[in-house]
C-alpha cells in the first residue's frame, strides 16, 4: 500500500539525518588527527582487550556492552556483536580513506563538531519535551476524519480480502461438512466452522471481519501458482476449491480490494494512526521552538541587527 504523507516523509527524513549526523560524529571524533586516539600502549594495558582496529583506532569488548544488551540468546548476541564489529571496520577504513583524499581545516572541523554538538544537545531537548508532551492516543473519529479528508492518497498496491480459509487432509471424512459450513452465514455454522478446524484442519485462517493480503492467504497453497488472481476474484465465486496430491484447500472470499483501487480504512488503521501522531510530534517541536522565541523574546535574550 502506498500512503503519500509529508509528516511520515519529515519523520523519515528525521531520523535518517540523525543516524548520519550521529555516524560522522563518531567517525570524526575517533578517526582525525586532530584528536587524540589511543595508541598501542593504551590498548595492551586496558582492562578491556581489544577485539578490532584500524591503525591505532581500537574497538574494545566493553564496547558492545550496548550492542548486546537487547539480546535475547547467545547466537542472538555473537551476530549482533560480530555485524557491529564490521560496520565499525569498514566505517574507520573509510574515514582513514577520506582523511587521505579531502583537507580539512582544524578550524573548520572545529565549526562543524560544535554545530555537531549543539545539535545533538537541541536534539536530546526537543526528544525529552516531545515524550512528556505527547499524547499516543489516537480516537476512531480521527481516525476516520484523517481517511476521509486523504482518501485520494491511499492506494492498494496488492490485492486484499476478507476471507475464511481452512486447508484439510483429503483423507478425512469431515471434508465434505467444512464444504458445507462454509456456505453458510449463521452464527452456529460459523462456530461449527471453527470447531471443525480447530480438531480437524491442517491450517485455517477464520478471521473473516479482517482485511489481509490475499498473497498471505495462499501461500504453500496451489493458488500461489496462479498467475491471474485479478479474474480468479473476479469471476463470480465466493467459494474457491482447490487441491493437491495430500491436501484439499478451501477459500471462501467474502470481500476484495484490487491493486489500485482505495483500502477500507480498517486495512490503514494503523498506518494512519502512526501518522496522526508523527503530525503531532512535528506540532510539538514546533510548539517547542515558539516558546523559546517568545520568552526569550520577552525578556530582551536575542537582538536582530538590520
Amino acid at each position: 500500500m502506498r500512503m503519500k504523507s509529508r509528516e511520515s516523509k519529515i519523520s523519515l527524513l528525521h531520523r535518517t539525518s540523525w543516524a548520519i549526523l550521529l555516524s560522522i560524529m563518531m567517525g570524526l571524533v575517533t578517526g582525525c588527527g586532530f584528536f587524540r586516539v589511543k595508541s598501542e600502549e593504551d590498548a595492551t594495558s586496558s582492562n578491556s582487550p581489544a577485539v578490532a582496529s584500524v591503525d591505532d583506532i581500537y574497538l574494545r569488548k566493553s564496547d558492545l556492552n550496548f550492542v548486546t544488551r537487547e539480546a535475547t540468546t547467545a547466537s542472538d548476541s555473537t551476530d549482533l556483536a560480530n555485524r557491529y564489529v564490521q560496520s565499525w571496520v569498514k566505517k574507520h577504513l573509510m574515514i582513514k580513506e577520506a582523511s587521505q583524499k579531502v583537507s580539512v581545516s582544524k578550524a573548520e572541523l572545529d565549526k562543524k563538531l560544535l554545530d555537531y554538538k549543539y545539535a545533538l544537545i537541541v536534539y536530546e531537548y526537543e526528544k525529552a519535551y516531545i515524550e512528556k508532551n505527547l499524547n499516543k492516543a489516537v480516537t476512531e473519529e480521527e481516525i476516520k476524519a484523517y481517511y476521509e479528508e486523504n482518501i485520494h492518497n491511499f492506494t492498494l498496491k496488492e490485492i486484499i480480502v476478507r476471507a475464511n480459509f481452512i486447508k484439510m487432509d483429503k483423507s478425512l471424512s469431515q471434508n465434505e461438512q467444512a464444504d458445507q459450513l462454509l456456505t453458510q452465514t449463521s452464527e452456529s455454522a460459523k462456530q461449527e466452522l471453527r470447531e471443525l478446524a480447530i480438531k480437524s484442519a491442517a491450517n485455517y485462517y477464520l478471521e473473516d471481519s479482517t482485511w489481509v493480503k490475499f498473497d498471505e492467504i495462499i501461500t504453500n497453497t496451489p493458488l500461489a501458482e496462479n498467475q491471474n488472481k485479478v479474474q480468479l476474484l473476479t469471476r463470480g465465486k465466493s467459494l474457491i476449491k482447490v487441491e493437491d496430491d495430500q491436501y484439499k484447500y478451501y477459500f471462501k472470499v467474502l470481500e476484495y480490494k484490487l491493486q489500485d483501487q482505495v483500502p477500507p480504512v480498517e486495512f490503514v488503521r494503523d498506518e494512519i494512526s502512526k501518522i496522526i501522531v508523527n503530525k503531532r510530534k512535528v506540532n510539538l517541536a514546533e510548539r517547542l521552538q515558539n516558546e523559546v522565541y517568545s520568552r526569550a523574546k520577552g525578556n530582551n535574550e536575542f537582538k536582530i541587527y538590520e
